[in-house]
């Protein structure tokens, strides 16, 4: 699948409006394109392409040392569209997402994200998506991230859940 994507600040800054209770407001379109329109169709998908529009609106309290964000996203996709887009309604369905992170120390970050889905295909039920993260980050070029995500059932695949790592490196 390929994505293309924009996002817009439209109003506030996360950084310099921390003290005050403006959030930052974001506006996005991700427009996304799947290669496997034949299996899709069979599997009841009305499309292999799709749109989201989303706001986004993220607050940072540095004094508390801590990050949240909430997003409304107006999607048809299908387990984001790697099961296409549409099925039992064609309608765009607005989906929640919010997340948080608080900063343990200057190295250590704890937090969790919670994803709705929308439930759009006869044949398997989607589920919402949650997950719980410890990142940590001994210099500013390197970073380790676990998670326990919770995915739920994914297609005919029942309690798709488990552990997520991640090493990211940069220069």
């Amino acid at each position: 699948m390929d994505i293309c994507g924009a996002k817009l600040r439209v109003f506030g800054s996360a950084v310099y409006d921390q003290d005050t209770l403006l959030p930052q407001v974001a506006i996005g379109v991700q427009h996304k394109m799947n290669d496997r329109g034949g299996l899709l169709s069979a599997l009841g998908a009305r499309d292999s392409t799709g749109t989201d529009f989303y706001l986004s609106a993220t607050k940072l309290f540095l004094s508390s040392s801590l990050l949240v964000n909430a997003t409304l996203r107006e999607t048809k996709a299908n387990q984001l569209g790697i099961l296409g887009f549409g099925g039992k309604d064609n309608s765009y369905r607005t989906q929640v997402e919010v997340s948080g992170a608080y900063l343990i120390s200057r190295k250590f970050a704890i937090g969790g994200e919670y994803r709705m889905k929308p439930d759009n295909l006869a044949f398997a039920r989607e589920s919402d998506w949650v997950d719980a993260f410890v990142a940590w980050f001994p210099t500013k070029n390197f970073s380790l991230t676990a998670a326990y995500v919770l995915l739920g059932d994914i297609a005919l695949q029942k309690n798709q859940n488990g552990v997520y790592l991640s090493a990211q490196v940069g220069f």
